[in-house]
């Protein structure tokens, strides 16, 4: 017994956004983001009770529709006698750790070769056909699975080959996912497939909270009943999408409309032509569920809401939105029947700023600002720093001269030496421009999740061999099949031109691709790293590799020591947004506990082995070298022991040296040996001046 859709508090820019998919799948599909607990995933399982009944042909296992079956489906052909039977629209969930076989189906190559039997296992998109698809934490998924997913809602089929097999059926159904942004984004090209995107967020009115609890507690004490309590809404909703969907035909986007959509799309510089396409099915969508046969520039609006906010994303930390001043000066500029200029052009001749003759003052019509000089005193210059050629006036606190002090006068770099005083927290300084860097891996080669970064066996890449297969082929290696069959011929008395195949020829390819890594980054931020431009030059190249990071379907982690301790300012995620902005807010001063920074990064990398064995970590350490404490202490020898462990751990490094300045210590390079890791220059990262270097942490191994 699911729970009412019509039941649901609120949320009511996700519940429009999957009705009209529900009305128009054509839209294509809606990607809901929003924080965890915010009745997500209850809101889509909803939808589908609320859909119209589909008619299939019994026994059809790809639910081809009897008024007009699919001439390429694999259960047919299908005759006009065939019985037709009414069931309801199905919700077909994807889960995150699904395989490929499972999503499109797989094709059975042992008795494709073996017997001559062509037998196909149809795949959730044929379970989800003329129905919903639901994937939970859909930026969890693999992306080449993603890749496919929005193939076939693109395209309304799915294909499957398989070493010469093919097999292909329709597939058109109603894409729904779900994410939590702190777990990470989608691609941004992915992100673009998805029609439309919602942001959701919990209520923070009292009243409404109250409400939502209220009805979970009626829904969970008694499910029948409270279901039984919203049926005749439920009905209701539902008659409302099958008129919307009989209406959608006759709907007209008329010239105007649709200039509207496109003048939009342009005001916001969406990048394609996805985002008019979309704007304009999504627009048409909601006229018919209006019921309307018109788009009207409430419907242009509507769409472009739930359409466009994603597509403006320029890079991976940009968050999603959309500036409503934009979006009503843009359709207020497409307007074809625009009223004339409250505040005309002046006849040709005359100086617009010119006043009315008669008093001196502006034009009555009113329509322009006050020429300069002509407005009160206190708005012209009481809050714009005094008379022309004073300084405006420090705000209270003395906010702007701190903020400059450390510009004009930087402090030296304190915690240098045991005896010093530690130097004082500095603020948080902006990072450089991120740049592109070079790829950096992990020696060997792995087994983990796919991703871009490390040599990995995996299910996808290039072959590279093959093997026995343990169980059932998934990837047949043809060439190494024939030549173990091939010797066997005679013997299994072979007459004609066939070749005879038999179970222990079959080889299974084995692939070599790419996977996703952990990359732990340790951030120096102590007092040595305090100079203005050497941090901002350092959080700008830390950032440059989470923007490769992301990219490449890494996972990341943060620590920074400064002061006393080291701080795992950040545990191991897929959110490098969050990584991102906890780098950008990082303020420096104090000693250099390095040591206590490579401790605690030992410690975190040991409990990720644990978790997640498969994935191998690739440690980023981010420093000058230097490491300082109470006095009494030999704190390099502490930092060196360190770096030992984690050598020894067998864990993959590289050392990005920070010193500048005439005068060089060579310490990171001397940190890097310990570690055994390749140590770079901060200016050696860049992709573009590392043309003639190697590009990866091989050498380490």
């Amino acid at each position: 017994m699911t729970y009412p859709f019509g039941a649901v508090v609120g949320m009511d820019d996700m519940r429009l956004a999957l009705l009209l998919n529900a009305v128009s799948p054509a839209v294509g599909g809606v990607l809901v983001r929003g924080e965890k607990g915010t009745a997500k995933s209850t809101t889509v399982r909803a939808l589908a009770a609320v859909l119209p009944p589909v008619d299939v042909v019994a026994g059809c296992r790809f639910a081809c529709d009897p008024a007009a079956p699919d001439p390429e489906c694999p259960d047919g052909p299908h005759s006009a006698d065939d019985r037709p039977v009414t069931r309801p629209a199905k919700l077909v969930e994807l889960p995150v750790g699904a395989s490929e076989d499972r999503l499109v189906g797989s094709l059975d190559l042992e008795r494709a070769l073996t017997e001559g039997v062509k037998s196909f296992e149809p795949g959730l998109l044929a379970g989800a056909h003329r129905g919903v698809l639901y994937v939970d934490e859909v930026n969890l998924l693999h992306d080449h699975l993603v890749d496919l997913l929005l193939d076939a809602a693109a395209l309304g089929r799915a294909y499957v080959e398989r070493e010469g097999v093919s097999v292909r059926h329709a597939a058109r159904f109603l894409l729904v996912g779900t994410m939590n942004p702190e777990e990470g984004e989608l691609r941004p090209q992915l992100l673009d497939r998805f029609g439309l995107t919602v942001e959701v967020a919990a209520p923070r009115d009292a009243d409404l909270r109250a409400e939502v609890v209220r009805r979970r507690f009626g829904y969970d004490a008694d499910p029948a009943g409270f279901a039984a309590a919203w049926s005749a809404s439920e009905r209701e909703l539902a008659d409302q999408i099958a008129a919307a969907r009989a209406l959608l035909p006759r709907v007209v986007l008329s010239d105007a409309a649709l200039r509207q959509v496109t003048s939009v799309c342009a005001a916001f510089d969406v990048d394609g032509l996805r985002a008019d396409l979309v704007t304009a099915r999504a627009a048409i969508a909601h006229a018919a569920w209006c019921g309307r046969t018109d788009v009207t520039e409430d419907d242009v609006r509507v769409a472009a809401r739930l359409a466009l906010p994603h597509r403006r994303r320029r890079n991976p930390f940009d968050a999603p939105g959309l500036d409503d001043e934009t979006l009503d000066q843009a359709l207020e500029d497409s307007r074809p029947d625009s009223p004339p200029d409250d505040d005309p052009t002046p006849p040709e001749g005359t100086d617009p700023t010119d006043g009315d003759p008669q008093d001196g003052g502006p034009s009555p019509d009113g329509g322009g600002s006050p020429p300069p000089g002509d407005g009160p005193p206190d708005h012209q210059n009481g809050h714009s720093g005094g008379a022309e050629g004073e300084s405006a006036p420090a705000p209270e606190g003395g906010g702007a001269a701190d903020e400059q002090g450390p510009t004009t006068a930087p402090r030296g770099e304190g915690g240098g030496h045991t005896d010093a005083a530690p130097a004082p927290e500095k603020a948080a300084v902006a990072p450089d421009t991120a740049f592109r860097v070079q790829r950096l891996e992990v020696p060997g080669i792995g087994a983990g999740a796919a991703g871009r970064r490390s040599r990995a066996r995996s299910e996808r890449g290039r072959v590279v061999g093959s093997r026995r297969p343990e169980g059932s082929v998934t990837k047949l290696h043809l060439v190494d099949t024939v030549l173990a069959a091939a010797p066997h011929q005679r013997a299994r008395g072979r007459t004609g031109t066939g070749l005879r195949v038999e179970r222990a020829d079959l080889r299974q390819a084995t692939l070599e691709g790419r996977e996703g890594n952990l990359v732990l980054f340790v951030v120096d931020a102590s007092g040595s790293m305090g100079a203005r431009s050497r941090m901002a030059a350092v959080k700008g190249a830390v950032l440059s590799l989470l923007v490769d990071a992301y990219q490449r379907r890494d996972k990341v982690g943060l620590i920074t020591f400064r002061g006393g301790d080291a701080e795992l300012t950040l545990p191991p995620t897929w959110s490098v947004e969050a990584a991102a902005a906890r780098l950008t807010s990082l303020p420096t001063g104090g000693r250099t506990p390095l040591a206590a920074g490579l401790l605690r990064a030992h410690e975190t990398l040991r409990l990720e082995r644990v978790r997640d064995p498969q994935r191998r970590p690739l440690l980023v350490v981010v420093t000058d070298g230097r490491a300082t404490g109470p006095r009494g202490g030999d704190h390099l020898a502490d930092a060196r022991r360190a770096a030992g462990l984690l050598a020894a751990a067998g864990t993959a490094s590289v050392v990005v040296d920070c010193e500048s300045g005439p005068v060089r210590l060579g310490l990171a390079a001397s940190l890097g040996v310990a570690l055994g890791a390749r140590t770079m220059r901060l200016e050696e990262l860049g992709a573009e001046a590392l043309s003639g270097v190697v590009r990866s942490v091989r050498e380490a191994a």
